[in-house]
């Protein structure tokens, strides 16, 4: 079903895979061959190199083309660039308004940061697409995905690979980077071929295949930081749409962008969307080389689901069938050891009668699920059978209202309403926690992007909880139609009627604010009450005292545990926003890194507290730089502790709510992704890597002696002491960071960055 070769692979004539260098040399009819050249035959070598702007051999520095993101994190963003000197977009920035699009919490929250947007896209001269018009990564597919284009994008689930555009996902702090002209830099990424054969089953669907494969490779981080690249005659056997479940949920490999050959279909997608002339076929050259290869038999994929707490919790679905005690036992025994409360009972079992597991809701919605073709399959297999009133329920979320009035045009909406699904608006209210909130301890059942702990609303901090498993669409409708008992669309005798879709552009084009090249600056960017500034932060002096608040031995800490993201509607006001850092957690975090906050704060002013005053004391005779420690050259901070951590979303809050409760620091044996070690970076925050003296304890002291210096020096081992009854010398390694990046973390973070760069040009 699917391999994976820890190796180096060549690729032949776009469809023949060989290992052996010499065999290379033969079947490729060439003299000279070894993995630099190879490298230069692969799509994604061609596209990096068409956006490089670095002379370096090995570090990247790329501009993108389009810059896109959403309301979530679009008004700090914004925010940043201000103060970093923004005059007006050189490029077109993309803010869709499709997370916090209901305003049924928090006041005018929502509508007033809207407001904020739809003002600043008329100043500088951007974009602004409405509230429930479209899902960011559907209009970006609509719109401006597009073969050999490169788009950044402040959501992590930006991916529009099989359009022939390696995108990427990442925090605000980036996104503030290319709207003020500098560059995106990394090491030259892996690429990881995914060479695809054979042709699906009916009813197998992309969130099929794509479970399949990150049940296979996040665990032992095999696709980590690289480019996966999608080749193989099983290509074309796939819809356009088809590629595109596929590749949002990419993002769950932990890989860091996506890119697919492109071919017929993908020129036939960007016709019907009045872009045909943006075509161009993408395609490896005659020699690839490959630093991994997967090797996926569409054939043998059959349907899945991913129970709680991780996408990559990967059952067949008829396995589960045959035993689900056993199966569902132990996914209950390894979820309860999540959450630290004795109250809190993470309970499938009891969902378990006459030996069937049921569910209580399903859910087709999101990027990567509520498209055309998802939602018109689920109906075939609806038409056979009515939700009645016993207790299960189902909503539908088009991606975007051309795909919503193609379904009213087909009649597809009157059907599923018929048969008694809610049609939801085009928003990504059921992806994180702001829409279909199952009941405490109910268990939904989407084709989402991710079923992390608390994501989906429940709050177990207060007694609260409901949990998610992730399955495709068509399975989804067969368990609907079939009274909420898991079941296979594969087990459905269903001839599916694959109608030909149509896009309505008319529905943009008379909603859609476009400002690109037509900035106006007479206009006032329109604040509302909750937009609130950012705090100052300081400098990083020469000596860093951390006090550890927390430590989590979960195998991952994802974004949504630092951050639950039902408070995202808070996120234009760090100061209450910072209240729900990792709530869900730690109920102690808080208020212990405030109290850690106020010891440097009064130490800002000149007040050494008597706790610090003995640490230094006690410092002095083993840590000379402790000799002339005053209040002047130390810095105080929280930090906590995690064996991995930032598995999840771009949200760069997951990082700043730490900054803006008084945090320097995180402890980490391994950052899941690129992304969350970026905005840990770009808020001022530094992310030590723990190789050694693991045992780190709430209320211990580390010390930072030099932490300045050796970050100024490009020194990537930082001399450290661990203070408890004695101290104990040791080293953090400083995960992998540029010349920059570490201007950036010394500077305090990205804002003071800017600010310290326009007092010196002034």
């Amino acid at each position: 079903m699917i391999k994976l070769y820890n190796q180096g692979a060549y690729l032949i004539n776009q469809n023949q895979i060989v290992f052996d260098e010499n065999e290379a040399k033969l079947k490729g009819n060439v003299e000279e061959i070894s993995p630099e050249i190879g490298k230069k035959g692969t799509i994604t070598y061609s596209i990096l190199e068409n956006h490089n702007k670095s002379k370096e051999k090995d570090i990247l520095k790329i501009e993108f083309d389009v810059i896109g993101g959403h309301d979530v994190n679009a008004v700090s963003i914004i925010q940043s660039a201000r103060a970093g000197g923004l005059k007006k977009l050189s490029k077109p920035y993309i803010i869709t308004n499709c997370h916090n699009a209901l305003c049924a919490i928090g006041g005018t929250i929502n509508e007033d940061d809207h407001k904020f947007l739809l003002s600043s896209m008329q100043k500088y001269g951007g974009i602004f697409v409405p509230p429930g018009l479209a899902i960011i990564h559907q209009y970006m597919r609509e719109m401006w995905a597009a073969p050999g284009k490169m788009i950044l994008a402040s959501d992590s689930h930006t991916r529009y690979g099989p359009l022939g555009t390696l995108s990427i996902g990442e925090g605000g702090g980036e996104i503030v980077k290319q709207l003020l002209g500098e560059y995106y830099e990394i090491e030259k990424p892996n690429v990881v071929g995914v060479y695809l054969k054979g042709k699906l089953n009916p009813g197998v669907g992309p969130h099929d295949i794509a479970l399949s494969l990150i049940g296979k490779v996040f665990e032992n981080a095999f696709v980590k930081d690289s480019v996966m690249e999608f080749i193989g005659e099983g290509v074309e056997n796939l819809q356009a749409e088809y590629r595109f479940g596929i590749d949002t949920m990419s993002t769950e490999t932990t890989c860091l962008s996506t890119v697919w050959i492109t071919d017929d279909k993908i020129k036939k997608y960007l016709k019907i969307h009045g872009r045909e002339e943006e075509y161009k076929e993408i395609k490896p050259g005659s020699i690839a080389y490959y630093d991994k290869l997967i090797e996926i038999d569409l054939s043998k994929i059959k349907p899945v689901i991913a129970f709680p707490f991780h996408p990559s919790n990967v059952y067949e679905i008829e396995e589960v069938q045959k035993n689900p005690k056993e199966i569902i036992g132990k996914i209950q025994k390894e979820g309860q050891k999540l959450f630290r409360q004795d109250d809190i009972k993470f309970d499938l079992l009891s969902k378990i009668k006459n030996n069937k597991f049921y569910v209580d809701q399903g859910i087709i919605g999101s990027c990567a699920g509520g498209l055309f073709e998802n939602i018109s399959d689920a109906v075939d297999i609806l038409t056979q059978k009515t939700i009645n009133n016993t207790g299960f329920n189902m909503s539908v979320y088009p991606a975007s209202q051309p795909i919503y009035i193609e379904l009213m045009r087909n009649g597809y909406l009157e059907k599923l309403t018929e048969k008694g699904v809610i049609i939801k608006p085009s928003i990504c209210g059921s992806c994180f926690g702001a829409g279909d909130i199952p009941a405490d301890g109910e268990i939904s059942i989407r084709n989402n992007t991710r079923n992390f702990t608390n994501r989906e609303g429940s709050m177990s901090n207060e007694g609260q909880l409901s949990s998610v498993a992730l399955m495709d669409a068509r399975s989804i409708a067969a368990t609907a139609a079939n009274d909420g008992e898991l079941t296979a669309a594969t087990q459905m005798n269903i001839k599916y009627t694959k109608p030909e879709y149509k896009f309505e552009k008319k529905i943009y084009e008379n909603r859609v604010y476009n400002g690109f090249n037509n900035p106006k600056e007479e206009v006032e960017v329109k604040f509302g009450p909750n937009i609130k500034d950012w705090p100052e932060f300081e400098e990083l002096n020469d000596i860093l005292i951390l006090k550890v608040v927390s430590t989590f031995d979960d195998d991952v800490i994802t974004t949504d545990d630092l951050l639950p993201s039902d408070a995202s509607n808070l996120r234009s006001n760090p100061y209450m926003l910072a209240e729900h850092t990792l709530v869900m957690k730690d109920a102690n975090y808080v208020k212990n890194a405030k109290l850690v906050k106020k010891i440097d704060e009064k130490r800002q002013q000149g007040i050494i507290y008597d706790e610090i005053k003995d640490l230094i004391d006690k410092c002095k005779p083993s840590i000379k730089e402790f000799a002339k420690a005053d209040h002047k050259n130390i810095s105080i901070g929280s930090v906590i502790y995690a064996k991995r951590i930032g598995d999840g979303s771009s949200r760069e809050q997951a990082a700043s709510s730490q900054k803006v409760l008084g945090g320097w620091a995180n402890l980490a044996e391994e950052y899941t992704t690129k992304r969350y070690a970026s905005n840990v970076k770009n808020w001022g925050m530094i992310p030590l890597l723990v190789e050694e003296n693991k045992d780190i304890k709430v209320e211990d002291f580390i010390i930072l002696p030099k932490i300045r210096k050796e970050i100024l020096e490009e020194k990537n081992k930082l001399t450290a002491y661990i203070i408890r009854e004695d101290i104990k010398e040791t080293s953090f390694k400083l995960l992998d960071s540029s010349k920059e990046e570490r201007k950036i973390i010394t500077d305090g973070g990205l804002l003071n960055h800017y600010k310290l760069k326009n007092e010196k040009n002034n």
